[in-house]
């Protein structure tokens, strides 16, 4: 029995580690040229780094806390919400893009 009971324990705590993601908020919108546009607003306390793809071209940007980001829009009118593609993390734990001091 107490075997099951830390088996259940470490489950529960490993799975929830593993899911820890920030709280994003992903808008879509057309603009009045009518090309697809995204923005990325972070409902957290931390900044993280970001990416938005559109068609697979990456733009790279630090999201400050609880800010959204600029609009970002996709170059033709044929692309949609489907060709964008986001990713978030804290920048704490991607050093590389933490800006250089002078």
């Amino acid at each position: 029995m107490p075997i099951k009971i830390f088996f259940y324990f470490m489950l529960l705590v490993f799975s929830t580690s593993v899911s820890a993601k920030p709280k994003i908020l992903v808008q879509h919108q057309r603009s009045a040229k009518n090309l697809a546009e995204i923005q990325v607003t972070n409902q957290t306390v931390e900044t993280l780094i970001c990416y938005v793809a559109i068609d697979g071209h990456k733009i790279y940007f630090r999201l400050q806390p609880l800010q959204p980001s600029q609009w970002y829009k996709a170059t033709d009118t044929r692309l949609n919400y489907s060709n964008f593609s986001t990713w978030c993390d804290y920048l704490y734990l991607h050093p590389k893009y933490k800006p250089r001091k002078k």
